[in-house]
């Protein structure tokens, strides 16, 4: 029944988070918000709504491992499943930016909240507040340094004709898919990890942040296979940076996150700082500046690894 239950919270949540996007793009062409800024924000902010009500759900209910490896298991699938496999089908070219400022970022952040987690085992409110403030600062600086042809991309032009009803339908709609997508999670995560004898973190580090990038993986697979550049390493940094800054920054502020379990920093943190240093590695060997077919399938060797020695 468990499993039941965390099936059915991963649907809503993807229901959901999929109308607040759709509902906060359109309200934010309503309020003449340009399609770069909305790209770079709203999207992202929207998108991180499913994560951050998971980890809240997670913290209100006592189960903080699962609040802090929501965020933590999300971030190496990004990059080991996520890129990984999306690369195996076809190369993807990375960019200036990269090296410049998002993966800068990406490694400040992971190395912050490490620093942040090991200091006293807490995320405290202080601490949330200081890391979402970064992120606001980051917002800042990469609309600043942001060329004006990237006013594009994935923001569809159609969301700018929807009439006032419709977007208050889809709020109402993705608010509550995300409320109780959360709670059958958490509850769903929690009896799952008790039912097969492992800890919260574990589940969540593993089966939760795999169910949560399926929704990312099946769009990514989708645009390599028709040979379009739909995913770009710059936005699975982003979204590795909005997990932290947002998702984990947003939930301690309201409340403090304690480390109750040793595994999340004795072993998950590191896949985390591991899989985000080998960014650059990579992108330095031939062929330089792009994750190849090879490069992708090392990364899918590394995330099996990881979820091997999970659960051992």
């Amino acid at each position: 029944m468990s499993i039941l239950w965390v099936i059915l919270g991963l649907v809503l949540l993807v229901v959901g988070g999929d109308f607040l996007v759709k509902a906060s793009i359109a309200l934010s062409f309503k309020l003449n918000i340009s399609k770069m800024v909305i790209g770079m924000t709203v999207v992202s902010f929207a998108t991180s709504a499913p994560e951050l009500l998971v980890s809240l759900q997670a913290a209100l209910n006592e189960a903080p491992a699962i609040a802090i490896n929501n965020v933590v298991g999300s971030n190496i699938a990004n990059i080991g499943l996520v890129l990984g496999v999306t690369a195996l089908i076809g190369p993807i070219a990375v960019d200036k930016s990269f090296y410049k400022l998002n993966w800068p970022a990406m490694l400040f952040f992971s190395f912050v909240l490490y620093y942040f987690l090991v200091n006293d085992n807490i995320l405290s409110s202080l601490e949330g507040m200081i890391l979402f403030c970064c992120l606001v600062i980051f917002i800042i600086v990469l609309i600043k340094t942001s060329k004006s042809d990237s006013d594009s991309s994935d923001v569809s032009d159609v969301l700018a004709t929807v009439a006032n009803y419709k977007i208050l339908i889809w709020l109402l709609i993705g608010a509550v898919a995300l409320y109780f997508g959360s709670v059958w999670l958490v509850d769903g995560a929690k009896s799952l990890a008790e039912s097969l004898g492992v800890s919260d973190a574990v589940i969540t580090v593993t089966v939760i942040a795999i169910g949560t990038s399926v929704p990312e993986l099946a769009a990514s697979i989708i645009a390599a296979a028709k040979q379009e550049k739909a995913l770009s390493l710059g936005n699975l940094i982003g979204s590795n940076i909005f997990n932290i800054g947002s998702v984990l920054g947003l939930t301690s502020i309201i409340k403090s996150i304690p480390v109750t379990d040793a595994k999340i920093l004795n072993n998950d943190i590191f896949w985390m700082l591991g899989f985000a240093a080998i960014l650059l590695v990579l992108i330095l060997i031939p062929k330089v500046m792009q994750i190849s077919r090879y490069k992708g399938l090392l990364l899918v060797i590394c995330y099996s690894l990881f979820l091997y020695l999970s659960f051992k």
